[in-house]
Parts: C-alpha cells; sequence; structure tokens
C-alpha cells in the first residue's frame, strides 16, 4: 500500500544520514518498529505482526506471523500445515509464514508514523550533536548570559545549551543577577529532562581557578610553567603551587606580573578573592614553608610515612600561620597533600620540657622497682 511520500521519505533518510549521521537501515528499522507499535494500538491486535517499509517506493507492507503447526489451537498465532503449503510448499513443521494482511485506512497512520519518528530521530540527532560538542569543551571556560537567578540554581544561556551552575559550584560571596554576564568552567555535560544535554559549570572549583592561570599567563599556556596544585576557600581566599623546569624563569614573578598586573586580572574575575602565589618545591619541608606564607616558619620536621609535618613558629608568626578561623593552615594542607600540625616556638619548648620530664619520671619508676 502507498504509506508514505517516498520523495519526502528519501529526502529525510540522506538529511538524517549524511548530516546527522543516522544509518538509514536503522531509521527504516525504528520507523517499522514503530509501525507494528501503530498498529497493534490503532486495530487492536495481538497478532504476532511485522512491517517493512519500502525505501525507493516508500510502500509498507504488513505481515501477520504465524507458526505452522499440525494442530492449529491459536488462530491468531498459529496455522496448519495444510494452509501454511498453500504459500510456501517448501515450509517446514516449527517455521514461519508471513501473510500479508491490508488494514482499512492504515496508510494514512502510517504516513504520521513514519513523520513522528523521524521528527523524533531528527531531534536525537541534534541532541547528540550538541552533546558531543560541549562534552569535548569539558575542563574550559564559557561565557554565557545568566537566565535564571531566584531558585539558587544559576541558569546559563551558553548559546546551543544552557548552563546550569548548582549552589555549592557558585562563589559564596558573588550575587547573579538576570542578563549578567559570567564565565564558568566546565565541569561536565549530562542528559537532562528528555535527554536534553546540560552543561554544569562551576565558578568555585579550583579548577576554575587553574584555567584562569592558564589563560592569563603566558608561560603557562606554553607549557614553561606549571600550575601543581590549587588549594581555594572560594571568595575568600585561594593558594596555587607555581614551578618551572628553567632555571631562567621565575614562576611566582611571571604569574603575579609587573605591578600585580596578571594576577589582578584573575583577582576581578574572583570578584576579590585573594590569591597566593607559591613556588612549588620538591622537598616537602620547604614547600609546606612556603604554602603557610604570609607566616615566616622556623622549622618543618617531616614524618615521611605518616604524610605529617610540625611545623614550628615564632610566637607572633602563630595566629598568622593559622590564619582566621584555620584558613590558611587549611589551605596550605589541602595545597601540599600533607597533614600540618602548627606550633609556636613557646608551645615547642613545653611540648620539649613535658617530654623531658615524662622520661625522667620513667626513669625514677624503673629504679625504685629495682
Amino acid at each position: 500500500m502507498k504509506a508514505i511520500d517516498n520523495k519526502e521519505l528519501e529526502q529525510a533518510l540522506i538529511l538524517l544520514e549524511e548530516e546527522k549521521g543516522i544509518e538509514k537501515k536503522y531509521l527504516l528499522e525504528s520507523i517499522e518498529t514503530a509501525l507494528v507499535t501503530a498498529y497493534k494500538r490503532n486495530y487492536d491486535s495481538s497478532d504476532n505482526v511485522k512491517v517493512t517499509l519500502d525505501e525507493q517506493t516508500g510502500e509498507t507492507h504488513i505481515f501477520s506471523v504465524k507458526e505452522v503447526v499440525k494442530k492449529v489451537e491459536d488462530p491468531i498465532l498459529q496455522i496448519s500445515m495444510k494452509e501454511a503449503e498453500k504459500i510456501n510448499p517448501a515450509v517446514l513443521e516449527g517455521e514461519t509464514v508471513d501473510i500479508e494482511i491490508v488494514p482499512k485506512n492504515f496508510g494514512r497512520i502510517a504516513a504520521q508514523t513514519a513523520k513522528q519518528v523521524i521528527i523524533q530521530k531528527l531531534r536525537e540527532a541534534e541532541r547528540n550533536l550538541v552533546f558531543g560538542e560541549f562534552n569535548e569543551r569539558k575542563g574550559e571556560i564559557l561565557s554565557g548570559i545568566v537566565q535564571k537567578a531566584d531558585t539558587g540554581v544559576i541558569i546559563v544561556d551558553l548559546g546551543k545549551l544552557e548552563g546550569i551552575m548548582p549552589r555549592k559550584e557558585q562563589i559564596p560571596t558573588e550575587s547573579y543577577s538576570v542578563n549578567d554576564k559570567i564565565k564558568g568552567y566546565v565541569v561536565d555535560v549530562v542528559r537532562g529532562n528528555k535527554g536534553n544535554p546540560q552543561v554544569i559549570i562551576s565558578r568555585a572549583s579550583g579548577d576554575f581557578v587553574k584555567k584562569l592561570f592558564q589563560l592569563e599567563i603566558p608561560e603557562i599556556y606554553e607549557g614553561l610553567i606549571e600550575v601543581k596544585s590549587v588549594a581555594r576557600d572560594p571568595g575568600n581566599r585561594c593558594k596555587v603551587a607555581v614551578s618551572s623546569a628553567d632555571e631562567n624563569i621565575d614562576p611566582v614573578g611571571s604569574c603575579v606580573g609587573q605591578k600585580g598586573v596578571r594576577i589582578q586580572n584573575i583577582i576581578n574575575e574572583l570578584a576579590g578573592e585573594k590569591i597566593d602565589v607559591i613556588e612549588w618545591n620538591e622537598d616537602p619541608s620547604i614547600f609546606i614553608a612556603s604554602a603557610l606564607l604570609p607566616a615566616q616558619v622556623m622549622a618543618v620536621d617531616i614524618q615521611e610515612e605518616e604524610k605529617q609535618a610540625r611545623v614550628i613558629v615564632k610566637d607572633d608568626q602563630l595566629s598568622l600561620a593559622i590564619g582566621k578561623a584555620g584558613q590558611n593552615a587549611r589551605l596550605a594542607a589541602r595545597l601540599t597533600g600533607w597533614k600540618i600540625d602548627i606550633k609556636s616556638e613557646t608551645q615547642f619548648r613545653e611540648m620539649l620540657a613535658s617530654m623531658q620530664e615524662d622520661e625522667e619520671t620513667e626513669k625514677v619508676e624503673e629504679q625504685e622497682e629495682e
């Protein structure tokens, strides 16, 4: 039966295969599967049916598929050997035969169904194309316009897609309004409602800062300086460890720039967040001492197995080393990957005296027991 305009079908198949990457075979199978469902739904049928679609002519053919048996118990699904041989003389028991059926008005239903499937597959192809495009941009910084900012979750127009910035990915000290232009780091690309791709962006992650350094500082972009690690308290303070294999390059000075111009651009993007740029060192004691800047460190005692470090500072440097609410010490620990125990010089001397006193007490007790 002539059900579908063959020119429209051919054009749709070419469009989806050449431009959207959907194979003709897959699309035809999808249409045929949909036609089976449409037939059963519209004709309230429990037949075992199959539908074939000729891509050249646009014709659809519907067949009732029946099993060949000696004795028919279910005439809907079975056919006798005698009747089956009229259709195919070579048929054997247990095989199936296809009996073509021509339901009334199915041509219109078939055309509508095929159109719906093509539209659906076209939309899926578009979504997959956009998903793939943005999925390749994970780890990049994108700019967009804030669309919604009243539900805790910020929705950003990125052009082809919308970006979603959950509360945990926002800088707590920032406020966002509709039509604000903002930048965000692409954390992930996921499938949202109805399979629509959604971009998860962040302004609070350490990777956002790392990428900003790469964009702002040519030596990092060119690979002459490497950002080793980032520890961040979004909106308040950030510590960045950098290094260079070239002895002629000052990694910290290059990142800060003349009169702090380079680092200031990054600070402005982060709404005034303070940034400490620290030179990375393979010696953990030197690296830990640098990570605690601006505090001045007297000594660092390393315990390799536990990956713990005891740091001694002058009495007037203790509060600076620890920082407000422990922020400086916490960021230094995250930056270096070491547990850090900070003691003032007085505390350290008292601790040593206490340990010495305990040792002497133990000796006295041992002598008394003897």
